[in-house]
């Protein structure tokens, strides 16, 4: 089988061109090429090749046969790699320089970002503006100062994030920049849809427009919203009218409040209970209550146990109590054995047991401890002293 001939190419910042394969090289994914530039050529990295460039190329719906893909030259060597390293070096300097001629003509652009051709003959400055700015005498001093072939491109705030890139306020890397390639228009509708408050700082992204993510959830939104009742519907009881004021969508629960406030706060009832109302209300039957039609759930108990304490945040911060250690008797004299002169066991004095039984009346004297300045334990009882 043919092998696809047209392969994807990425060069900086995500930007990515299909090229044709007429040599038929063996190319993988990460391969450095040559490919034509307009003049000269360009260095660049394969990204897609064989059947993934075709879907690629289907999904941004391009011709084959037209005249406008270029062609590979062939692979990169390290000459080309090292020319090619020593023209991404100066994008930086370049950029600057060019953000104080610009201001120096006093003209309302902005320039985000310089990409040098691989042969270092070209350079491309993206600008973003807001209207037209003429920059006939921008070009001119570029030419004297960078002494290369100069290019001007007009870029939107989302063309500019993907190529800055960035972290999103999600904590991951702005899709634009990764592997987002198509930027279709957001509006607030898909935030009212996804019942989401319209506040302006965290709607937008990185670039000021509404965020993308705000598209990617839509259509599921979309077909629930089908089949729930209207929102505008108002329910007609006995006690007072009642108006929506939230829905939960994905459980299907609608929050009701009384027109003239007679019920304590909104009213939760389920979108089939719902729709039962409001048949009752075009036969010109209205309920008594809003609270008749709300399901309470009982709540399951849980098998789970926090039984180690692992979900405790404030674990680690409980200081431990250190142990008292016991006090060992004075003297130096190891202890004796109970016994009597002829080797047997004195039974005179058995140890007390703990068991609590019957007090006598009379006191109890304690022994004289056979060691010195040893104080009588708790079951030797009391001592004599008054």
């Amino acid at each position: 089988m043919k092998r696809f001939a047209y392969v994807e190419v990425r060069f900086k910042s995500s930007r990515k061109d299909f090229y044709e394969n007429t040599s038929s090289l063996s190319l993988n994914p990460g391969d450095c090429i040559i490919v034509e530039g307009s003049p000269g050529y360009d260095v660049g990295v394969v990204s897609a090749e064989g059947e993934l460039a075709r879907l690629q190329m289907d999904k941004k719906k391009l011709s084959k046969n037209t005249r406008d893909i270029k062609r590979i030259l062939r692979k990169a060597t390290t000459d080309d790699l090292t020319l090619w390293r020593e023209a991404r070096s100066l994008e930086a300097d370049a950029m600057f320089q060019a953000r104080g001629v610009s201001s120096s003509l006093g003209l309302e652009m902005k320039i985000s970002d310089v990409e040098y051709q691989g042969d270092k003959t070209k350079a491309t400055f993206y600008y973003t503006a807001d209207g037209r700015v003429d920059f006939r005498e921008l070009i001119r001093k570029f030419a004297e100062t960078f002494r290369v072939r100069i290019e001007m491109k007009q870029i939107g705030a989302r063309q500019e994030a993907a190529r800055l890139g960035g972290i999103g306020s999600c904590g991951r890397e702005l899709c634009c920049s990764t592997w987002l390639t198509d930027f279709r228009s957001v509006s607030t509708s898909a935030a009212r849809y996804q019942q989401l408050s319209l506040n302006t700082q965290k709607l937008a992204g990185q670039c000021g427009k509404l965020k993308c993510c705000l598209n990617f959830e839509l259509d599921s939104y979309l077909d629930a919203i089908k089949h729930l009742p209207k929102s505008n519907i108002k329910l007609r009881t006995k006690k007072g009218i009642a108006f929506h004021i939230k829905t939960d969508i994905f459980k299907g629960i609608m929050w009701y409040v009384y027109e003239e406030g007679t019920a304590n706060g909104p009213i939760p009832i389920a979108a089939e209970r719902v729709k039962e109302i409001i048949a009752m209300n075009e036969e010109k039957q209205f309920p008594e209550d809003l609270k008749g039609f709300v399901e309470i759930e009982v709540p399951k108990d849980e098998a789970y146990s926090n039984v180690v304490g692992q979900d405790s945040l404030t674990r680690f911060d409980q200081k431990r109590t250190k142990r008292k250690k016991r006090r060992k008797p004075s003297g130096n004299k190891p202890p004796q054995a109970n016994t009597k002169s002829d080797g047997r066991p004195n039974s005179g004095n058995k140890p007390q047991s703990n068991s609590k039984g019957p007090r006598s009346s009379k006191p109890q004297t304690a022994a004289k401890p056979k060691t010195g300045g040893r104080r009588p334990s708790a079951n030797e009882g009391p001592s004599n002293k008054k």
